[in-house]
């Protein structure tokens, strides 16, 4: 969809042609387009039926709000879930004024308006600027929010009480994880941080620990049992200096630093597996210390205990067969124990899940976790089952 087309969207024509292509959403995709070329041009027609179908990706990621809303296809994919931008918005104050420099379609922009701050939000894409703002207007958010073309480059975010910055991760090759790779890039990024009195940034989960600016706060966020992000906090929005946080959402459970020391010891009737925030932030001592653990490797971040206790930071598994790692012997075993169904898991292993399926030659009416792993340095098969509390 190119920037002529989206904004024929918002003229009452578009309107009535958007309208139409909602209700044809789940009939044959060239029946629709017949339908509506009989009343639309076949610009207005693709646009509407693209903006009917994104609205429908984007449900589970903005809930109610995205009937009114509109995307691009590369705006849905990245754009921030609804509970993890209002997570981040719920630090900063009512009033505050922040300049967020790379807006995209406005996710983090209306979890920022709608917690009472100003906001003036800036992308380098036209198009992206315009869905931005289409998406305050529809919202009813105009009055706490203004979007421009921008470099991020340009901005001076030394005028503002916070800084707002969502560097993109993808370059024309695909997802990057190189923080130097990122638009705008980690220099120009850390140049503006330098220059706001306050800031959040988001960034990949897998950040490497040493571009961490030195005394902001790292938090990573962990939506349903899957990480999304990381976002460093600096200036009066951190919480302390070189302070690292897991939290938990939607129910916003935070862990920190207690100063917890993991034990390393035999593997028990247990193994529990932590949630990817805690591990991101370092914090798999703290999580053992919740259900009286140990680490059955030093290096690995699996906890093994002896008594089913409960916490909402790890996954609970009830160990009933544990052996060396041979394709032959995992085979056996679980022929023998009928299992017809499972669920590799794999932490600290080389092994080809797939493949592994594959050589398994899995039949039976049973079903079982196997855990790969490294136990005391060796490699190691689990075969488990989800533990349930009682």
């Amino acid at each position: 969809m190119d920037h002529d087309a989206f904004l024929a969207l918002l003229t009452p024509r578009g309107q009535r042609a958007l309208a139409e292509a909602v209700e044809l959403m789940g009939a044959d995709p060239v029946v629709a387009a017949t339908r509506m070329r009989k009343s639309h041009d076949a610009a207005l027609t693709s646009a509407a039926l693209t903006q009917a179908t994104l609205r429908e990706r984007a449900v589970a990621k903005f809930g109610d709000d995205a009937a009114s809303m509109y995307f691009t296809s590369h705006g849905v994919e990245q754009a921030t879930r609804r509970e993890v931008a209002e997570h981040r918005a719920a630090r900063f104050r009512p009033g505050q004024r922040v300049i967020d420099v790379c807006c995209g379609i406005g996710g983090d922009l209306i979890a920022l308006a709608r917690a009472g701050c100003q906001v003036d939000a800036v992308d380098a894409d036209p198009l992206t600027v315009a869905v931005a703002r289409a998406n305050i207007d529809a919202l009813g958010l105009s009055d706490l929010a203004t979007v421009r073309t921008a470099d991020a480059a340009t901005v001076d975010p030394s005028g503002y009480d916070v800084l707002f910055a969502d560097p993109a991760r993808r370059t024309a090759r695909g997802r990057t994880f190189d923080p130097n790779a990122y638009s705008p890039p980690w220099p120009v990024v850390l140049d503006l941080l330098g220059r706001a009195p306050a800031a959040c940034l988001k960034v990949a989960p897998g950040i490497p620990y040493e571009f961490i600016p030195e005394g902001a706060e790292a938090e990573w966020v962990s939506h349903r049992g899957e990480v999304k992000e990381a976002v460093v906090w600096t200036g009066r929005l951190s919480g302390g200096a070189g302070l690292r946080r897991a939290t938990l959402l939607p129910g916003g459970s935070t862990l920190t630093p207690t100063g917890a020391e993991a034990r390393v010891g035999p593997l028990g009737r247990f193994v529990y597996e932590p949630d990817g925030a805690a591990i991101r932030a370092h914090l798999v001592a703290e999580v053992a210390e919740r259900v009286g653990g140990r680490l059955a490797d030093p290096l690995i971040a699996y906890i093994t205990g002896d008594d089913p206790l409960d916490t909402e930071w790890a996954s609970r598994y009830e160990v009933h067969e544990a052996m060396p790692f041979s394709v032959k012997r995992l085979r056996a075993a679980l022929r023998a124990r009928q299992v017809g169904n499972a669920t590799i898991k794999k932490r600290a292993s080389a092994v080809d899940i797939e493949r592994l399926r594959r050589d398994l030659r899995l039949s039976g009416d049973k079903s079982a976790v196997v855990i790969l792993t490294r136990i005391m340095d060796r490699p190691s098969a689990l075969i488990c089952t989800p533990s349930r509390p009682a």
